[in-house]
């Protein structure tokens, strides 16, 4: 197939990334000028796995863009729950759609299923892989709340073996200049040895491992928090007992820069409290409003459409 596929943020230039979040910027500000860009297109949500603000985010960009939604939002409800294989699933509906976004709890499935499409695949989220969609959110994000891409401190706290929203951004931001990474993990959930290694350590880039939150937010000009993923451990009694390992509350920021970006991928649970989403500091709910911006300028990237 001769498609344009977002599998992995590094299928995409860093040119191509700074022209999206150009574009969803101009999205944001001139919204009327987008209205009918996918009039007659229709988008697929193909989500093998549940999602709210992923699947949401991109059915409200494909609405905002004029273009029609179809698709399921479990995969009990698709005809995999009768034996077909994903592949199949995939080849079908691309007969009725014109773009994809397919998340799957297997790591590789989006990339197996555009080997077979007929239309772009977008990959919305692969088990503990990759998340390359809320990778250019959250750059759009930090670009708005710092106004560059590039020189600044970055923690990563919480769940950092299996949370693939950590592993791509990790993956963007090293192509970047001037970033420290800070990981800030128990030993149990400390980064893949892999990415240490084909990622940074191959491109000798500083970074930093602790388990004191604390200790590291001082220095952080970025604090990107994550759950720890409930479904991604075989171990109920591990999942218990790491679960409330990092609470990010009002008197752990009393350290913090006054002008720290709190950034998460969503959704919480306990990692966060409430009492800290009236700072200014929190950035997450922004951060969820970006998503369909950049959502939407990733559409018309991949069906080589442009505005009127």
């Amino acid at each position: 197939m001769s498609n344009r596929n977002l599998i992995d943020i590094t299928d995409l230039t860093l040119a191509e990334i700074d022209g999206l979040i150009d574009t969803a910027e101009d999205m944001i500000a001139n919204p009327a000028k987008y209205q009918s860009a996918c009039a007659h297109k229709q988008l697929a949500t193909l989500f093998f796995e549940p999602s709210t603000r992923t699947r949401l985010s991109f059915e409200s960009a494909m609405l905002a863009l004029g273009g029609g939604v179809l698709g399921f939002s479990e995969a009990a409800s698709s005809s995999t729950a009768k034996g077909e294989t994903v592949v199949d699933t995939v080849r079908t509906v691309s007969c009725y759609a014109d773009i994809i976004a397919m998340r799957h709890p297997k790591e590789g499935a989006p990339f197996a299923a555009a080997q077979r499409s007929e239309v772009p695949i977008i990959n919305a989220g692969d088990g503990g892989h990759n998340h390359p969609t809320q990778t250019l959110t959250d750059l759009l994000t930090i670009h708005r709340e710092k106004g560059r891409l590039d020189d600044f401190t970055i923690g990563f706290c919480g769940d950092l073996k299996f949370g693939r929203t950590v592993h791509s951004l990790v993956n963007a931001l090293s192509r970047r200049t001037g970033i420290n990474f800070v990981f800030i993990s128990p030993e149990e959930l400390k980064l893949p040895q892999y990415l240490k290694e084909s990622v940074l350590e191959k491109n000798h880039l500083a970074y930093q491992e602790t388990d004191s939150l604390e200790d590291a937010i001082p220095r952080l000009d970025i604090l990107y928090m994550t759950r720890v993923q409930k479904e991604r451990f075989f171990n109920e009694a591990d999942y218990v007992r790491l679960k409330d390992t990092y609470v990010l509350d009002p008197e752990k920021l009393i350290p913090a820069k006054e002008d720290l970006c709190i950034l998460h991928p969503l959704p919480r649970v306990n990692e966060i409290t409430v009492a800290v989403d009236n700072d200014p500091r929190a950035c997450y709910f922004r951060q969820v409003k970006n998503g369909k911006y950049i959502r939407m300028a990733l559409i018309m990237l991949l069906l080589g459409l442009r505005a009127e």
